[in-house]
């Protein structure tokens, strides 16, 4: 429990540094017209619960839903159903889930155990170093990007996804046609 605290404690000064720096323009920000709605995504790349590298590009021609959680919060622990239920259901269409964990390196079992403790059936990618977060400008976890099969960035949103969103579901079935 101490652990988590600490890493929740690292990631809000984290945070916090990141909104000083971007306020000052130190910090390295992807252009606003990358993350932009109907925008190209900007490229992404991490690696595999195995360690191989990965990127969003390999995935051109599938919608790609990009949820960046971790093991100690609380709001990913609750939407990690509802991401393996769109998954499951939407899978078939050309639809993969992918979530990014931005836990500390060296964690891989936890990861692994509390995903599958979860029922997380899609694909686990590890981004120790929160690149994600500056790519896709999120601040905090969850945040979930979706991006179309072009890689056209369709869809922001912070918190928890919920599977009965009927918003979301119209937009994954436009998305999917």
């Amino acid at each position: 429990m101490r652990v988590r605290r600490e890493r929740a404690a690292r990631l809000t000064m984290t945070v916090a540094l990141g909104l000083v720096l971007s306020a000052c323009g130190g910090a390295e920000r992807a252009p606003a017209a990358t993350l932009a709605i109907g925008a190209p995504a900007p490229a992404y790349a991490a690696q595999r619960m195995d360690g191989t590298p990965v990127a969003l590009a390999d995935h051109k021609g599938e919608a790609v839903m990009l949820n960046v959680w971790a093991t100690w919060c609380k709001p990913c622990r609750e939407e990690i159903p509802a991401l393996d239920s769109l998954h499951r259901e939407f899978g078939p269409r050309g639809f993969r889930v992918v979530g990014v964990s931005i836990d500390v390196a060296g964690d891989t079992a936890e990861i692994a155990g509390f995903a599958r403790q979860l029922g997380a059936s899609y694909d686990l990618w590890l981004d120790p170093d929160d690149k994600v977060s500056t790519t896709f400008r999120a601040i905090g976890v969850p945040s979930t990007a979706l991006i179309d099969r072009d890689g056209v960035l369709r869809w922001r949103h912070m918190g928890p996804v919920r599977a009965n969103d009927p918003a979301l579901r119209a937009l994954l079935d436009s998305v999917l046609n």
